[in-house]
C-alpha cells in the first residue's frame, strides 16, 4: 500500500483517522495535545468561555429515513457544541454545489436546515456558496461552523474520566447508519429503520441542570460508533472502559441487519445518541432526568470506568471479557 496516499478510511472517525491527525494535521497546524482533542474546542473572550466547532458532510444519500443531509448538518453541530456543555448560539454554514443539482432539493434541504436550526433555538447567520463543474463533486457537500457559549464553571471534556465513574448512553445504537446505508444499497426491510438524527443540546441541558460537576465526559459517537468513542474517551483520559454487552440497548431491525450484513453495531454510527460519563453518586438521578426528556427515554447504563492505560472492554453475555478496539477502516463510507 503506498502510505503517500489518502484512502477512504482515512475518514471514517477510526484508527486511520487517528493516523492521519496525529501524523500530519494536528502537528503541522496546531499541536492541540491529545487531551485537548474534543467535538469542541474551548476558548476564552472578555472573560466568557466559548466552545467552537466545525464540520463537513458529505453523506450519501443525502435524502435518508428520518433526514437529509441538511438537518444531518445542523443537529450535528449543534451536538458537538452541545458535548462540550455549551448552549449553541450561531453557526456557518457553506455549501458545495454540483452543476445540475436541483433547485427543488436545495431548497428542500436549506428549510430542513432553518428547521432544525429553529428547534434547536440556534441562529446560521453568514455563510457560502460555490457551484463546482459537473463530476467534480458529489451532487453537494455541506461544511458547518458553529459557536456556543459555556454558562457554568463545569470542566466537561473527553479527558475527564474518572475511576469509579458511569457510562450512560441514551438510547439504541447504529440507528443512523443502518438507516443510510439500506437507503444507499435499496435493500427491502420488513421494518422501518430511521435515522436517529436530533439536535441533543436540550438534553443536554437537562444533564448537566441534574449531574452538574459530576458530569465528566459528554460525547456523541458518530463516526466508528460507540466502539471507537469510547476508545478515544480512554485514551485522554488514561482509563480502561468496561461495557456489559447485555446492557447495550439496540433495536431489534438494526441487530438483525448488522447480523444479516456481519456488522457489529458497536461501529455503526449515530447522530442522536450521546455518552454521559457520570460520577456514581449522581448516576441514577441523570439516568432519570434523561428518561423523563423525549430523546433520552431509552436511557441506559452501560458501564464502567477504571483504572488502566487506554483500554476498552466488553463483559460478554456469556460471561467471558474480550478487548474492543478503534474502527480498523472504513466500515460504512459517507455515513456523515
Amino acid at each position: 500500500m503506498n502510505k503517500d496516499l489518502i484512502l477512504l478510511g482515512h475518514g471514517s472517525g477510526g484508527k486511520l483517522s487517528h493516523q492521519l491527525l496525529d501524523d500530519l494535521i494536528i502537528p503541522t497546524l496546531s499541536g492541540i495535545p491529545l487531551a485537548g482533542q474534543n467535538d469542541a474546542a474551548v476558548v476564552e473572550h472578555g472573560g466568557q468561555r466559548l466552545a467552537f466547532t466545525t464540520d463537513s458532510y458529505v453523506v450519501d444519500p443525502i435524502f435518508f429515513p428520518g433526514g437529509n443531509i441538511g438537518s444531518l448538518a445542523v443537529n450535528g453541530t449543534v451536538n458537538d457544541l452541545a458535548m462540550m456543555g455549551a448552549r449553541p448560539l450561531f453557526m456557518s454554514t457553506g455549501l458545495i454545489i454540483e452543476e445540475g443539482f436541483s433547485r427543488t432539493e436545495l431548497a428542500e434541504i436549506l428549510a430542513s436546515m432553518r428547521e432544525a436550526a429553529d428547534a434547536a433555538g440556534v441562529r446560521i447567520v453568514t455563510g457560502d456558496t460555490k457551484v463546482v463543474p459537473r463530476g467534480k463533486a458529489d451532487r453537494i457537500f455541506i461544511n458547518t461552523s458553529g459557536v456556543g457559549a459555556i454558562e457554568h464553571g463545569f470542566a466537561i471534556s473527553g479527558a475527564g474520566a474518572r475511576p469509579g465513574d458511569v457510562v450512560i448512553i441514551n438510547g439504541t445504537i447504529g440507528d443512523h447508519g443502518i438507516a443510510v446505508m439500506a437507503k444507499r444499497e435499496g435493500l427491502e426491510l420488513e421494518t422501518d429503520i430511521r435515522s436517529d438524527c436530533a439536535a441533543l443540546n436540550g438534553l443536554v441541558a437537562e444533564i448537566i441542570a441534574e449531574g452538574g460537576e459530576a458530569v465528566h465526559v459528554l460525547r456523541d459517537p458518530t463516526r466508528g460508533g460507540v466502539a471507537t468513542t469510547l476508545k478515544e474517551i480512554a485514551l485522554q483520559s488514561a482509563v480502561t472502559v468496561t461495557l456489559r454487552e447485555e446492557s447495550l440497548p439496540l433495536n431489534g431491525a438494526v441487530k438483525g441487519v448488522c447480523s444479516i450484513l456481519g456488522l457489529d453495531p458497536l461501529y455503526v454510527a449515530n447522530e442522536g445518541k450521546l455518552l454521559a460519563v457520570v460520577a456514581p453518586e449522581a448516576a441514577e438521578q441523570v439516568l432519570v432526568r434523561m428518561k423523563n426528556h423525549p430523546l433520552g427515554r431509552g436511557a441506559a447504563f452501560i458501564g464502567k470506568i477504571a483504572d488502566g492505560a487506554g483500554r476498552v472492554q466488553m463483559e460478554t453475555a456469556v460471561g467471558g471479557i474480550r478487548a474492543v478496539e478503534m474502527l480498523a477502516g472504513e466500515q460504512l463510507p459517507r455515513i456523515c
